[in-house]
């Protein structure tokens, strides 16, 4: 993922609110979003390139999701794949906490990363450019290509967007989130974070939402948890060809109801 907002135990209604947008190059290929065949409880879209996911949740209530550290000078050519990272954990059955401080002792075999992952009862923040381990508090978060909640223009756009949306209490509308995960604006050039990549590709990066030739946002995705561990998983998929999106829905409960 390239943008991901959450509220997690803040809302009257839902236990947790999340909205990302994935940006990946167009040629990669990429299955919608779906339950997987070789793992029925798992639900989130498929990296075919090396059969990992950067978001996903299961029907126990498991949810992990990743996105890149943006530092192409510390990039390896060999590094595993980051999906794998959320679809090890959705697939086992270790504890959050048990995962990560294993992580931890080979998270240096990778480029850098951020990782969000869960079960029922706590939810946990990780990144290997901090290797710290953040559980976290009730709260509205941000986070894009560096550490979470660092205060980069889209970061903090579509969290003012979101905050003002959720303060109204109500039932939340995916419209509305979708319409934030769509906004193609571009800061100034000063407000640019650098990163390493020159200024013209912080300027193609620095919009929510992303396009270009080769790259851009290739899907927007909405996970909505309930007080009665209701699940909403909406998911719009994007290609470089057309602007009208592929929707694909998925409603289920929880089967442990500690979330």
């Amino acid at each position: 993922m390239c943008l991901i907002l959450f509220s997690y135990k803040l809302h009257p209604i839902y236990r947790l609110i999340l909205a990302a947008n994935r940006d990946e190059f167009y040629n990669r290929p990429t299955k919608e979003a779906a339950f997987w065949d070789d793992s029925p409880d798992l639900l989130g879209g498929r990296d075919l390139r090396h059969g990992g996911t950067w978001l996903g949740i299961t029907k126990s209530g498991r949810i992990a999701l990743v996105s890149d550290f943006r530092d192409p000078l510390s990039k390896k050519k060999d590094a595993p794949s980051r999906g794998l990272l959320v679809s090890n954990f959705l697939r086992g059955q270790e504890k959050p906490i048990d995962y990560l401080q294993k992580l931890t002792q080979e998270a240096n075999q990778y480029n850098g990363f951020n990782i969000i992952l869960g079960d029922n009862f706590q939810l946990f923040y990780y990144s290997n450019r901090s290797n710290t381990i953040q559980n976290l508090s009730p709260g509205l978060y941000g986070l894009s290509n560096h550490l979470l909640d660092t205060p980069w223009p889209k970061v903090e756009r579509s969290k003012k967007a979101f905050k003002y949306l959720l303060s109204k209490k109500e039932k939340i509308s995916p419209d509305a989130i979708f319409k934030i995960l769509a906004d193609t604006t571009k800061p100034d050039d000063k407000s640019l974070p650098d990163t390493g990549v020159g200024l013209e590709r912080e300027r193609i990066l620095s919009p929510i939402f992303i396009s270009s030739a080769d790259y851009g946002t290739r899907s927007s995705t909405i996970l909505l948890i309930d007080k009665e561990n209701h699940v909403t998983f909406i998911e719009k998929s994007f290609d470089s060809k057309t602007n009208q999106p592929k929707t694909t829905k998925y409603e289920f409960g929880i089967h442990n109801k500690s979330f």
